[in-house]
């Protein structure tokens, strides 16, 4: 009878809390840009906390075409598709999916955690593109996204760098 192999814990807990901090910030920062889409959506006059002035406005680029399936989807499948959500909850995803990664302790989880950090880093420089050039707006809320984002890529970097260690001492 083959013994069972354990799988490799690649992580460490400094960059597992770290990342679940991060996580943490990013569905709380992403929940709020869900309540503030939704609720102008429902009462024009609305006005968030992140609504500073006419160019430092979150709830402008959430109504904006490009705070639903990234200004892409909808010209895939159509705008009322249910898959042309609000940036938000693709985030709200996102952050999920990083926590389930966090306590994925192989390789692969950390090759994962990287690419898909990867993904979200090129979609936070495209949203970054539109925000500042296109919508000429400054969104406190996606600015923080962004940060978050960048962080959780340095985590997965160093996760993934752990991962390669250990791979190459386990060939030795």
């Amino acid at each position: 009878m083959a013994a069972k192999r354990k799988a490799r814990d690649v992580s460490s807990p400094w960059i597992r809390n770290s990342i679940l901090i991060l996580c943490s910030l990013g569905i709380i920062i992403s929940g709020y840009a869900y309540h503030v889409e939704i609720s102008k959506e429902k009462d024009d006059s609305y006005r968030a906390l992140c609504d500073l002035s006419e160019t430092i406005s979150c709830s402008k680029v959430f109504t904006s075409r490009w705070g639903r399936g990234f200004g892409l989807i909808d010209r895939i499948v159509g705008r009322e598709s249910w898959l042309n959500q609000p940036n938000s909850v693709f985030g709200m995803a996102f952050y999920a999916f990083q926590v389930t990664l966090a306590y994925n302790p192989t390789s692969v989880g950390a090759i994962v955690q990287f690419v898909s950090s990867v993904i979200a880093n090129v979609g936070s420089v495209y949203l970054a593109y539109i925000l500042f050039f296109v919508l000429n707006d400054v969104c406190i809320v996606c600015i923080s996204m962004y940060i978050v984002n960048f962080l959780l890529l340095l985590c997965s970097i160093s996760k993934l760098r752990k991962s390669m260690a250990a791979q190459s001492q386990k060939l030795r």
